[in-house]
């Protein structure tokens, strides 16, 4: 019997290690560019991150949009694409954490195709819309939890839908991406925490979803031990070197691996960003636990596996105690880092949790969840989470 044909895609060209961001300039010119413009947010403006990277991109002129909020909106990819036009620019640097790539990658998007940000939606089968016709993207990342800078995917609130959109395409992934664990060092403690649980929750949840990629799945397993091992110790020393590097290095394997699908910790996360105005990693920290739980039912093999990366001593155990442990891992991981683990202390209600759960729905990441879900077991996973 023959196999079903798999399409795997794998990154791009990757500049990685402390001081990386030195070498912008040099992408600039190999990539005959002329006039870039750097997609960021006030934020990084304001920690001086935007003016080492201006400078980083000396003899080249570069122009600043810094209009990405924490959770981009179709208004700032609509501004970021008039600022490019306006400043005659021919290609685009992402400078930040998720937020800013995720920007950066819509606002090129637009630049050479002109449909409604919703006709690229994936859920809408948006990829066969988007062609290779991209200006040239350079992405710097500043933190190490989405792995934008490697992604093939830009997720942002439009206004037609009123949610988290995710526009899904090879096409989009960054011509170069800068990792330069450099950049991450001032991060405080508490997005340290955030955006490293975005990392593991990427790679859990890649390693369990439905879809036939081993390659993803051995990237997403060493994603889930780097998590593991150095996440606390990056919140605890900002300025632990190793732990900064290797939890760089566990974002963008986290973004690789989720090419082969995520799951209902997203589809239960977006909205809590979308509605709520809450830090997506956060979230999904609190999320983690729950829907493992809920995936036992058809994962306890898979499960064990993530014991087993996560260096816990699970080899004689039956597969059930197994899952168990790496599900009790993970808690105990929240507590180490002061992360929250309850989505009442965010400021959830229960009244907000039909809304929050139909929105979840609509959400396209269930859908390559191991385990199937309805509407219900959204509403349930949220209340078992408050």
């Amino acid at each position: 019997m023959k196999s079903e044909i798999s399409m795997f895609s794998f990154p791009t060209r990757i500049l990685f290690g402390d001081g990386a961001l030195g070498k912008l300039s040099g992408e600039i010119e190999r990539l005959e560019v002329k006039r870039p413009l750097i997609v960021t947010d006030k934020g990084i403006v304001q920690s001086g991150l935007a003016e080492r990277a201006a400078g980083a991109a000396k003899p080249f002129p570069v122009v600043m949009f810094d209009g990405v909020d924490p959770n981009p909106t179709e208004d700032n990819v609509l501004s970021g694409l008039a600022r490019y036009q306006e400043e005659q620019c021919d290609a685009i640097i992402g400078l930040g954490g998720g937020s800013s790539l995720d920007a950066a990658k819509a606002i090129r998007l637009c630049v050479t195709h002109p449909l409604p940000l919703e006709q690229y939606d994936d859920e809408l089968n948006g990829a066969e819309k988007i062609g290779f016709n991209l200006p040239p993207m350079i992405a710097i990342a500043t933190t190490s939890g989405t792995g934008s800078e490697v992604g093939r995917s830009t997720v942002i609130i439009l206004k037609s839908t009123d949610r988290k959109t995710v526009i899904f395409s090879p096409n989009l992934i960054p011509t170069v991406a800068i990792a330069d664990p450099e950049l991450t060092v001032g991060l405080s403690p508490k997005l340290t925490a955030g955006t490293g649980l975005d990392a593991l929750a990427h790679n859990i949840e890649a390693y369990l979803s439905k879809g036939y990629h081993p390659m993803c799945d051995a990237i997403a397993l060493g994603g889930v031990r780097r998590s593991v091992r150095y996440l606390s110790a990056a919140v605890r020393d900002g300025r632990n070197m190793e732990a900064r590097r290797e939890m760089m290095m566990a974002s963008m394997m986290g973004a690789v691996a989720f090419q082969k699908g995520l799951g209902v910790v997203h589809s239960l996360s977006h909205p809590l960003s979308s509605v709520a105005h809450l830090h997506h990693g956060t979230t999904n920290g609190v999320l983690l636990p729950h829907v493992m739980e809920f995936n036992r039912l058809t994962s306890e093999a898979r499960l064990r596996d993530l014991a087993l990366a996560m260096d816990l001593e699970v080899w004689k155990m039956p597969a059930d105690e197994a899952a168990s442990a790496a599900i009790e891992r993970v808690q105990k991981l929240l507590q180490e880092i002061g992360s929250p683990n309850r989505l009442g202390a965010l400021g959830i209600t229960r009244e907000m949790i039909p809304v929050l759960a139909k929105k979840a729905m609509e959400d396209a990441c269930h859908r390559l969840n191991p385990r199937p879900c309805t509407e219900a077991d959204m509403v349930e996973l949220y209340e078992r989470a408050l």
